[in-house]
């Protein structure tokens, strides 16, 4: 257990960082009435026409993850994505530019194109069946000042929480650290052709 959890965190944690960078830097330098602009935000039916079709495009330029794309999609939310577009945008990890290259690897340039038309097809479906049943059972949500991270340190049970999941995470990668796991980490990182010579 303890290897699985030290090699997930190995294996995705720039993306996270990468994520958060991204989202930062947009929240920050991208003014709102810009996403408002380009979101269609004064026009509702445009807007949640365009959501859902140009969410996934933003996610292939912005490469993040499925667990770094979250907080971009907090940014996108504020600037006045509609929601469908918030959805696709969040399924969209499965056409960035890694993934693609990977796809293109494994299964060739044409079916990579292939899978990239399908799963964006896919994505912007999903947004606008989303959008539609939300708003048939009026549970859209309408604020649009979410925040990224709090902006101060309080007890409560979100503090409890992340103090019993440091505990075990050290256990975990104390674990790790004692049952072999940096060699492990080692092996994993040597180039292809060196491990088979």
């Amino acid at each position: 257990m303890s290897h699985f959890f030290v090699m997930d965190w190995a294996s995705i944690w720039t993306d996270v960082v990468l994520g958060l960078l991204i989202a930062g830097a947009l929240a920050a330098w991208v003014p709102v009435h810009f996403w408002q602009s380009f979101f269609f935000v004064q026009h509702p039916l445009a807007a949640a026409v365009w959501g859902p079709l140009v969410s996934p495009l933003i996610a292939v330029v912005s490469f993040v993850c499925s667990v770094g794309n979250v907080p971009l999609a907090v940014v996108l939310w504020n600037g006045g994505i509609s929601f469908g577009g918030v959805i696709s945008f969040i399924f969209a990890d499965l056409i960035i530019i890694p993934i693609i290259r990977i796809y293109a690897k494994y299964y060739g340039r044409k079916m990579a194109g292939f899978l990239f038309l399908t799963f964006y097809a896919a994505m912007a479906a999903a947004g606008y069946i989303i959008e539609g049943l939300f708003a048939l059972l009026h549970l859209t949500p309408h604020i649009r000042n979410t925040k990224v991270l709090e902006a101060a340190i309080s007890w409560n049970y979100t503090t409890v929480l992340n103090v019993i999941f440091l505990v075990v995470a050290g256990v975990l990668v104390w674990r790790f650290m004692r049952t072999g796991g940096p060699m492990m980490l080692k092996m994993m990182n040597k180039p292809e052709h060196s491990a088979n010579s």
